[in-house]
């Protein structure tokens, strides 16, 4: 972990106490497709370094004048989360899983409540999982001039002085400073995202910032103007979190509670209705990586304004992002496009149209296709799977299971199963017994049998799963007993 990546406000002047990071992580990333996908989206993924977006986000403020993160993600995403800190020594206070999604505003107020019941009321970080900060040390700076304002009473967010008139951020207008408070201002107003010519006059007028969708305020501070403009959504928050329940190391909110309440955004339900909001300017090198062609803006370009990720082979292309994870791919004579290639998706698109690849994700999802949410490699608890082949009748998969894991104890009503075990040793459960299969072995999993799948060892175990039957979906499965309580 580099110096840069970790994050520590000691030595600023704020107030006593810590300051308690909430991470929210429960957007999918649809513009980011086919690499980021609904059950592993673009937070996941190491976009812009070596470190994963949730990862660099949760590192980021990790030092001396934190607590430990609080992070709130869709209940689909909790192993990926969980595991993901876990590699970089991250311990979160709490994984708090949404049953459905409301948005911003009901996520941050269940943290707020948490905190609250807790007796904690110190300041909340609200940030996204899933953006970009190219320079961290200036957005600690910004968070320790905003700590005095924020334990006073404001509810602070962060402006990012604007680098062009970009039309795909929302902006916020600063007024006077406050009182007091260097380096903080009254927010005038919040304004939607601008056609060209008001982008423009905004860039010009210099009073304009954009919206970062980062916030500074004390968790009280937060339910009380909660309180004022959506009392509906702060009691069905409290409900959800009395009717909440522990799984595993996670806290489930109640389903019904939750889903009842009002789906809104921070900026809408509290942001731009209290009389308490506060700015504070920044450039950090802030990016919500809304689209690909963000990642042509920050990334290092050739000569010729070119961005390559993978192997590809460029001839004459000018201002051209690719990004190939598995294939050769070769661009000539193209100017201002994005060409993705996974294994099983390839995307072209011009920059200006970046941002309709949305409309790509939502026709997979009409038409049903699994596109939209998996990858060829599927992530699951105890490892991944991966789709090698695929006819009538049959499928095979590459199966990694981890060192100490293992799969549910299920059967299957349409198909019998084939393991062989490629490196590693398998524990097999098939039926009343229980066998051993070494490198090079294989074992039979007839139709309608109980079994189970583990490793025993303290090196992966690698097997490839032959498939056959008359249907192959992965719903057709029966658990009976599971390690992480997926029943």
């Amino acid at each position: 972990m580099t110096g840069e990546t970790r994050g520590s406000v000691m030595g600023n002047t704020m107030p006593s106490g810590v300051i308690t990071p909430v991470i929210l992580s429960g957007g999918s990333g649809s513009r980011l497709w086919p690499l980021s996908r609904a059950l592993y989206p673009k937070q996941f993924l190491a976009l812009a370094g070596e470190l994963t977006m949730l990862q660099e986000t949760a590192l980021r403020v990790a030092g001396d004048g934190f607590a430990a993160p609080l992070v709130i993600c869709n209940e689909e995403h909790r192993f990926l989360v969980a595991e993901q800190l876990r590699a970089k020594a991250c311990r979160p206070s709490e994984i708090i899983l949404e049953p459905v999604g409301r948005n911003t505003a009901p996520a941050v107020c269940v943290a707020a409540l948490k905190l609250l019941a807790a007796g904690e009321d110190g300041l909340m970080l609200v940030m996204p999982s899933d953006h970009v900060i190219a320079a961290p040390d200036r957005f600690l700076q910004a968070v320790a001039t905003a700590t005095r304002a924020a334990a006073a009473g404001a509810l602070v967010t962060f402006g990012i002085t604007p680098a062009r008139a970009e039309t795909g951020y929302g902006y916020i207008k600063a007024g006077p400073r406050l009182d007091a408070h260097e380096g903080v201002h009254a927010v005038e107003r919040f304004v939607e995202k601008p056609d060209q010519p008001t982008a423009e006059a905004y860039l010009a007028d210099g009073s304009y910032l954009w919206n970062s969708g980062i916030f500074l305020f004390s968790a009280a501070a937060y339910v009380a103007e909660l309180e004022r403009s959506n009392p509906a959504m702060v009691e069905a928050c409290r409900k959800a979190l009395s009717d909440a329940e522990r799984d595993l190391t996670f806290c489930r909110l109640g389903m019904d509670a939750f889903a009842a309440s009002p789906s809104d955004s921070i900026d809408y339900a509290v942001m731009e209705t209290t009389a308490r909001a506060a700015v504070v300017q920044v450039e950090m090198g802030w990016n919500d990586v809304g689209a690909w062609s963000a990642l042509w803006d920050i990334g290092e370009k050739d000569g010729g304004g070119n961005v390559v990720q993978g192997d590809a082979v460029l001839h004459e292309a000018r201002n051209v992002y690719v990004r190939s994870d598995e294939h050769l791919v070769a661009v000539v004579g193209l100017e201002d496009v994005v060409v993705v290639a996974t294994d099983d998706a390839i995307l072209v698109t011009d920059h200006a149209h970046a941002q309709d690849v949305k409309h790509i994700v939502d026709r997979l999802k009409a038409e049903q296709r699994d596109e939209h949410a998996l990858h060829t490699t599927v992530h699951r608890p105890w490892g991944s799977y991966r789709g090698v082949d695929r006819g009538n009748r049959f499928q095979v998969k590459r199966i990694t299971v981890k060192p100490g894991e293992r799969l549910s104890l299920q059967m299957h009503h349409h198909r019998a199963e084939h393991w062989i075990v490629v490196e590693g040793t398998a524990l097999v459960t098939r039926g009343e017994e229980q066998l051993f299969v070494y490198e090079n072995q294989s074992v039979h999993i007839p139709m309608g049998t109980v079994h189970r799948l583990e490793n025993p060892g303290k090196v992966p175990l690698h097997l490839i799963e032959v498939q056959s039957g008359g249907y192959l979906g992965e719903d057709d499965i029966v658990r009976l007993e599971d390690s992480y309580q997926r029943i």
